[in-house]
């Protein structure tokens, strides 16, 4: 074929050559949304009003000192202008939720469940519902890996006893679950939308919701299928998607690599795992096969915005469209290894959703 140019490594495998090329052709391409406020940042959680379509923002602002942070909870409008923000201060925030008019948040830095009315303005009440502390053992059971030459390791986990609350999701009865990241734990807490004060209970400990990885959070985002049988969690260190048939199942794998799996998201068949490690979005389907990849990271613009997605930690469903938050949080101690410490403003993303996936035969 005259004029046809394939790189040397496609002479050895053409046709995993074009296969490759035809997935990067059909990657989601992202866009911009909305940016957050000039003295906001890190956007880490996200949830949608489904009938009013407004956006949710929560924010993992951690730097130090804590004098220095400004948590905030932002609400903005379906076309991304800034309607509302709510301070937190210094304790960030992570997974957040809405149900029946109310915005229900995970205050990381206080190790609470808290309330506050979804069209909240900057002095709303807050409500606190629940507190989480430390488990007996604060660790879970150490892990067993079997290896191919009949070996097999142990890895036993540390944890302080600090309840790294992290993702959060509702069933239709109103019951909420609880991922914990440091303590290896699913906590549920019945009748979430009417008890005051709440009471929490472990429903899952298990070495695979633990994490030894470079990036120190485990269990983390939570989703049910659509019959709800089953509940889905990400675990960010390991790359790992789990799930755990209801109501009393164990822990399974059930996708590997999927490297900083991090915010959660079930819709049409497809769980949309925030992988942020990667900068990017991916679709599987309840087999575990990659269906979708959206975004990719594209650099920091001029005026220090990310384009395309850098450490996307959330994402939210706004009729055909996906919204996506840019954590962009550095993570290591060095200067000058990571695009994030670039960032001086932080943004929202968005993309069109494909079409859903037939049903199965």
């Amino acid at each position: 074929m005259p004029g046809l140019r394939l790189p040397a490594l496609c002479l050895a495998g053409l046709f995993a050559c074009i296969a490759v090329q035809a997935e990067e052709r059909e990657r989601l391409p992202v866009t911009a949304f909305a940016t957050l406020p000039a003295d906001v940042r890190h956007p880490e959680s996200l949830t949608v009003d489904p009938a009013s379509g407004e956006i949710y923002v929560g924010t993992f602002d951690a730097r130090e000192p804590a004098t220095a942070r400004n948590n905030q909870l932002l609400r903005f409008a379906a076309d991304g202008r800034l309607l509302a923000q709510r301070s937190f201060g210094a304790t960030p925030l992570t997974g957040i939720g809405f149900f029946r008019g109310k915005l229900y948040v995970l205050n990381f830095g206080a190790s609470k469940l808290q309330r506050i009315d979804a069209a909240f303005t900057a002095t709303s009440p807050i409500e606190d519902l629940a507190s989480f502390a430390a488990l007996t053992p604060p660790a879970p059971p150490a892990r067993r890996v079997d290896n191919p030459d009949g070996s097999h390791d142990s890895i036993a986990f540390g944890s302080a006893g600090f309840p790294a609350i992290n993702g959060l999701v509702f069933d239709r009865a109103g019951t909420l679950y609880v991922s914990d990241s440091f303590q290896g734990a699913i906590y549920r807490i019945a009748d979430a939308t009417t008890c005051v004060p709440c009471r929490v209970e472990v429903v899952a400990r298990d070495p695979l919701l633990a994490t030894t990885g470079a990036l120190p959070f485990g269990a983390n985002g939570l989703a049910f299928n659509a019959d709800e049988s089953i509940l889905y969690i990400n675990n960010a260190g390991d790359g790992r998607v789990l799930r755990r048939r209801m109501p009393e199942g164990v822990i399974e794998i059930l996708a590997d690599g999927v490297y900083g799996a991090d915010g959660l998201l079930f819709h049409q068949g497809l769980l949309w795992v925030s992988a942020n490690q990667i900068d990017t979005l991916v679709a599987l389907d309840e087999h575990g096969r990659v269906r979708h990849r959206a975004g990719d990271f594209m650099g920091v613009s001029a005026d220090g915005e990310p384009r395309g997605l850098l450490f996307p930690a959330a994402s939210a469903v706004q009729g055909r469209r996906m919204i996506v938050a840019n954590l962009a949080l550095p993570l290591t101690p060095a200067a000058g290894d990571e695009w994030e410490e670039d960032v001086t403003r932080w943004n929202l993303m968005q993309f069109d959703l494909p079409d859903p996936p037939p049903p199965a035969p």
